[in-house]
């Protein structure tokens, strides 16, 4: 029986047009090896439209550029 104390599942979430939106506790680890801890409760957005400045991180690109994000989960 384990002894941990339960914690809330971490919530991704897409955005319609827009980034993907995480509720942590993570660890984000990107494609240079960039690790980014991401507290319990905190929100961060994600790029999804490839457009951003601050990869991989959201900084509005998709707004200003008209990003569609058609695609749905069957």
């Amino acid at each position: 029986m384990s002894t941990e104390p339960s914690s809330d599942p971490i919530v991704v979430k897409t955005v319609d047009n827009g980034p993907y939106q995480i509720k942590g506790p993570i660890r984000l680890v990107d494609h240079e090896n960039n690790s980014y801890e991401l507290g319990p409760g905190r929100t961060t957005l994600l790029c999804r439209c490839g457009m951003s400045a601050k990869k991989p991180f959201c900084d509005g690109s998709h707004a200003r550029n008209g990003f569609s994000a058609t695609e749905r989960s069957k």
